[in-house]
C-alpha cells in the first residue's frame, strides 16, 4: 500500500484501564471508652461493605462490557502510511466495525451482516504477513475480471467511477499502472505472488477466485495492495472502518519508503500529543 509502492502497519495494543479501589477502614475506638455490646464490632465492616460493593459491580460490568465491545464489536487501529489518501490520512484514528462483514450464522437475523462488494473499505490481516493489519478498498469481489489501464481501474470491461481515488507522482511505472503484467517483475512485488498470478490471468485481465477479493489503495502510486501480493482471502476479513474518532496532524513526509502499510492497533483514546484536525473527528468513512 516502479518508484515507489506502500507502506507496512504499526500495531498498537489496547491501553489498560487502572482504577484503583481504595476501602478506608474506620477509626478504632479506644475500648476503655465504650461497653461492647453484642455484634457491635461487626456492623461496621457490614456498613462498609454496603457502600463499596455496588461501586465494584458497577465496575466489574463496565469492563466486562468493554472488553465484549472490543473483542467483537469493533477496534480502534490507527492510520500509518498515505496509501488511503484522500479517504484516509496518516495520523487518522478508526474505529472498525467487526459486525457487518462476519458470518451470520444464527445471529444472522438480529446482526446487520451483508455481503463485501465493490467499493468498501475494508480492514484485513495481509496474507504474506497475517499478523499485520492492512486497510484497503475491494475493487474486485469473486468472479470479477480485474484490469488496469493507464491507471484507471476496470472490471468486467467495464471502467470503474472512481472519485475517491488520487495520483500524486505522475510518474509511469508498467506493473504498477497497467496490470497485471506476468511478464514485468517489480521491486516490490512477492516472489509467491509472481508465481501464482499467471494461473488467474486470463488475456490481459486477472480473475478474482471463490473467496478472494482484489484490493487497492485510494492512493494508487503509493499503495502496497493486491497487484503486489495477491488476492485478501474472506477468512483475512476483519470489517470496515466505521468512523474517525480522532484525527492528529503528522508533519510526515507523504513518500515512505514501501512497504510500510502495516495498521497499528491502537487504544480508544490514541495519543493526544499533535495537533488535532477537528474537522475529520467523528467523520464516517466512506
Amino acid at each position: 500500500m516502479s518508484d515507489a509502492v506502500p507502506n507496512p502497519p504499526s500495531q498498537i495494543e489496547p491501553q489498560p484501564v487502572e482504577v484503583p479501589i481504595d476501602a478506608a477502614l474506620p477509626a478504632a475506638t479506644p475500648v476503655a471508652e465504650t461497653q461492647a455490646q453484642p455484634g457491635a464490632a461487626e456492623a461496621p465492616v457490614r456498613k462498609n461493605e454496603a457502600e463499596w460493593l455496588p461501586s465494584l459491580q458497577s465496575l466489574a460490568s463496565t469492563v466486562v462490557i468493554a472488553v465484549f465491545v472490543i473483542t467483537f464489536l469493533v477496534q480502534a487501529f490507527q492510520i500509518p502510511s498515505p496509501s488511503m489518501e484522500d479517504t484516509l490520512l496518516i495520523g487518522d484514528y478508526l474505529l472498525v466495525d467487526k459486525v457487518q462483514f462476519a458470518s451470520g450464522g444464527l445471529w444472522s437475523k438480529l446482526l446487520p451482516y451483508r455481503p463485501i462488494q465493490r467499493g468498501d473499505i475494508i480492514v484485513f490481516r495481509n496474507p504474506i504477513h497475517p499478523e499485520q493489519h492492512f486497510v484497503k478498498r475491494v475493487i474486485g469481489i469473486p468472479g470479477d475480471h480485474v484490469r488496469l489501464i493507464d491507471k484507471r481501474a476496470y472490471v468486467n470491461g467495464k471502467a470503474l467511477d472512481e472519485p475517491y481515488t488520487v495520483y500524486k507522482r505522475g510518474d509511469l511505472d508498467i506493473f504498477r499502472d497497467d496490470f497485471p503484467q506476468p511478464e514485468v517483475p517489480s521491486p516490490y512485488l512477492d516472489a509467491h505472488w509472481w508465481v501464482e498470478m499467471r494461473k488467474f490471468v486470463q488475456g490481459d485481465e486477472l480473475v478474482v477466485p471463490a473467496g478472494r477479493y482484489f484490493a487497492m489503495g485510494d492512493n494508487r502510486e503509493i499503495s502496497w495492495d493486491s497487484r503486489y501480493w495477491g488476492f485478501v482471502p474472506r477468512e483475512n476479513i476483519i470489517g470496515r472502518p466505521l468512523v474517525i474518532y480522532l484525527s492528529l496532524r503528522t508533519g510526515e513526509a507523504d513518500d515512505v519508503p514501501p512497504p510500510d502499510d502495516k495498521l497499528p492497533k491502537v487504544g480508544i483514546l490514541g495519543r493526544f500529543i499533535r495537533l488535532p484536525r477537528w474537522r475529520r473527528t467523528f467523520r464516517l468513512v466512506r
